[in-house]
């Protein structure tokens, strides 16, 4: 059975092809920008002008025999024109339709890639922020961010620097050459955490410091405070598997310490490839084809997208 996956939350126009179970094609569009972040028009009209380029050459001819795409959460001009092409393809080739939950599409094709049956995940990208486990029939958030996601920290804080859209990864370089650590607010709150007040401050520090301590200090603090909780998480839960995921955790340095965490524990971690860690549509693939196989159908007027839709509000059928 040959699977498509469109996925249109955010930057990303990415469509990916399962045949079977095997992974064939995985192609994407990413907005990048010189300054700003993310402007929902300018989504709009960057998925619009790419995704039938994009479909096409993932599909090579191929005919799909199912459409996944990701419903929800996400920006809604972006989201709709995902959601537009899934419905224009499967109506076109009169095959099954599912949307699926973004958020879920990231936890299991870390699952799939790692092999691990019963993991926590740290999921960590520019919008979420989440420490996931899945308990009586639903992925549960045992913590999550108060304000913003790790990865908006990491944008803001890069916007200020000029180091354009997405900043992670820039950041992620100059703290490698970070010799200084400069304290920073510290804001972990049970099983939550907060990261504004890093923002604010450090946001002040600009000039104060070199830009290489500044980024060094702001990974270590902010890494910090999410394997605390993730931790505390499996020591809750008594689960021995940590995976990541979402766009920050392509970063080496939190893939680093989550290692050294697991490894004090006696819990397995393993990382995944990160390409798969950021917005892909073969994840969109493997959930819908999950999902299908679990016995799940929708028909057209279920596709509409769900902009807010919460990891924790969906049944899992297939667990």
């Amino acid at each position: 059975m040959i699977t498509l996956g469109i996925e249109s939350t955010a930057h990303s126009f990415g469509v990916g092809i399962l045949d079977g179970d095997d992974i064939i094609t995985d192609e994407r569009a990413v907005l990048k920008t010189e300054s700003g972040g993310m402007v929902p028009r300018e989504l709009g009209e960057h998925h619009a002008t790419v995704c039938k380029n994009v479909i096409e050459k993932a599909l090579s001819g191929k005919k799909p025999d199912l459409i996944a795409f990701s419903q929800g959460p996400g920006i809604g001009h972006a989201l709709r024109v995902g959601a537009v092409a899934a419905r224009s393809i499967a109506m076109k080739h009169n095959i099954p339709i599912i949307g699926v939950n973004h958020c879920i599409a990231h936890l299991e094709i870390a699952r799939k890639l790692t092999g691990f049956k019963d993991p926590i995940m740290l999921y960590v990208s520019g919008g979420n922020t989440q420490i996931i486990g899945f308990e009586s029939g639903r992925y549960r958030v045992f913590g999550e961010t108060l304000d913003i996601g790790i990865g908006n920290l990491l944008d803001v804080f890069g916007r200020k620097l000029g180091l354009g859209f997405p900043a992670g990864p820039n950041i992620e370089k100059l703290a490698k050459k970070g010799k200084e650590f400069i304290e920073l607010p510290y804001s972990v709150k049970g099983m939550d955490v907060s990261f504004t007040g890093i923002l604010t401050k450090i946001g002040g520090m600009i000039g104060k410091h070199s830009l290489n301590d500044l980024c060094f200090s702001l990974q270590e603090t902010s890494f910090s405070m999410l394997i605390e909780v993730s931790e505390r998480a499996m020591a809750h839960t008594l689960k021995d598997e940590l995976v990541i995921t979402g766009g920050v955790a392509a970063n080496k340095r939190l893939r680093e310490m989550c290692g050294i965490m697991c490894d004090e524990r006696g819990a397995s971690f393993k990382p995944i490839e990160a390409k798969y860690c950021t917005d892909n549509g073969t994840m969109i693939a493997v959930l819908g084809k999950i999902m299908h196989e679990s016995g799940s159908r929708q028909n057209i007027d279920e596709t509409a997208i769900l902009q807010r839709w919460r990891t924790d509000d969906v049944d899992v059928t297939w667990r």
